[in-house]
């Protein structure tokens, strides 16, 4: 073997078909992408839990409060497709540990502002900053684990997104009502930049992107297929943004009238998320992905309905069946839009770009709702948008996917 022949360390051989499922690679693979998902969605979330005590601080309305979400998650939108095309050239790993690295140093600095203008800038920066960690996660299991793997990895992945945006709400919510919205957006940063390092020092070498035979196994599906997986995963981001959104004010008003830091308990609902999301990528391998998307639609729109009662214990339970329903949706259409287009990045990024967009929307929209007609209507605009994310669903396609082919990844 000459020198030109030897492949770096910890690079995967051409032709490798992909990290399959109990191998060490596949663990640290799913060990680095659950570290990266926990950065990225306990930084972009943290806010949720706070926005109360933000608008009290800076004298805001419901509506206006969660523009320090939205002002992230449009940011992030917005750059995903630009990021997108820097990891195809520049590659996955770099531009994710540069994403992390970043969306860790500006959580620190977001805690330093003196105004809400400056406090919404900060936020739309670290939206740029944090556009390249689920970009890049997605398009790197489409690459880079074994086809048969895929559903269940991205499955994986998106539970570890879900102890992410659990982890921030619930430590943002108990570090706010010890020192104050300051001290949980600093404590939140440091956790980033924790999660940053394990994810980088954790991930195995990519690939060179689509090579070998993970590359020649996958399908391309009609574009129609994926366009209904992005249309899915905008209108039910928008109902469930929405909902936690409104539901720190419902909780805190009569008749619960409960501390913030209690409030934020609520959170824990997540790990009905977390659950599903596991066993929706599961699902989806074993009656087709359309059903498993049914499942959580139904799901989620039954525990929007049991939001309407009175007593606390069925509210909570409601809010955690509608996660689930939620995750279970969000975990199979985001692997599988990668898994089924001609460029996995591409791909990754448009879902992203309408994902973000309906949790950009979804907030101002359910707050819009609550200030006007409390919680039936905001339970109202919320069921909605997941009865439309599941007649997108539902809706059959005619021809079947092709197999992918070089000219075809080259034209995108």
């Amino acid at each position: 073997m000459t020198a030109a022949t030897v492949a770096p360390p910890g690079a995967v051989p051409v032709g490798h078909p992909g990290h399959r499922p109990g191998t060490p690679a596949y663990r640290r693979s799913l060990f680095a992408l659950f570290c990266a998902g926990v950065a990225t969605f306990a930084a972009l979330y943290v806010v949720q839990p706070l926005l109360p005590t933000l608008g009290r601080a800076f004298d805001r309305s419901p509506a206006q409060a969660s523009l320090s979400l939205s002002v992230s998650t449009l940011t992030l939108a917005l750059a995903i497709l630009p990021v997108s095309r820097l990891s195809e050239r520049y590659g996955r790993g770099r531009v994710l540990a540069v994403s992390l690295l970043f969306t860790g140093l500006f959580g620190l600095v977001v805690a330093a502002s003196t105004s809400w203008p400056e406090l919404l800038l900060l936020r739309a920066v670290q939206g740029v900053a944090l556009a390249g960690i689920p970009a890049v996660a997605l398009a790197w299991v489409a690459e880079e684990m074994h086809p048969d793997a895929v559903s269940r990895a991205g499955g994986l992945y998106v539970a570890g997104t879900t102890i992410g945006g659990m982890s921030g709400r619930l430590v943002g919510g108990g570090l706010a009502e010890l020192g104050g919205w300051r001290t949980a957006l600093l404590g939140i940063g440091v956790l980033s930049l924790v999660c940053a390092a394990a994810c980088v020092r954790l991930l195995p070498a990519s690939r060179s992107a689509l090579s070998g035979g993970a590359a020649a196994a996958r399908t391309v599906a009609p574009v129609s297929v994926r366009l209904r997986l992005y249309l899915i995963g905008g209108l039910a981001m928008a109902a469930f943004v929405g909902v936690y959104n409104v539901l720190g004010y419902r909780l805190e008003a009569a008749p619960y009238a409960l501390r913030p830091g209690v409030a934020g308990l609520v959170f824990l609902a997540y790990l009905a998320g977390t659950w599903s999301s596991a066993r929706g990528g599961r699902l989806a391998g074993d009656r087709g992905m359309r059903f498993a998307i049914g499942v959580g639609v139904a799901a989620a729109l039954a525990g929007v309905a049991l939001t309407l009662a009175r007593p606390l214990p069925l509210v909570i339970a409601g809010v955690a069946l509608m996660t689930a329903g939620f995750f279970a949706m969000h975990a199979v259409a985001s692997s599988n839009v990668a898994r089924l287009a001609p460029r996995p990045s591409a791909a990754a990024g448009r879902y992203l770009l309408c994902y973000y967009l309906g949790s950009s929307l979804g907030g101002p929209l359910l707050g819009q709702a609550w200030t006007s007609g409390g919680w039936s209507a905001t339970a109202a605009v919320a069921a909605a948008l997941f009865a439309a994310a599941g007649v997108a669903a539902a809706v059959r396609y005619r021809g079947q996917g092709v197999p992918v082919s070089r000219p075809a990844a080259a034209r995108g």
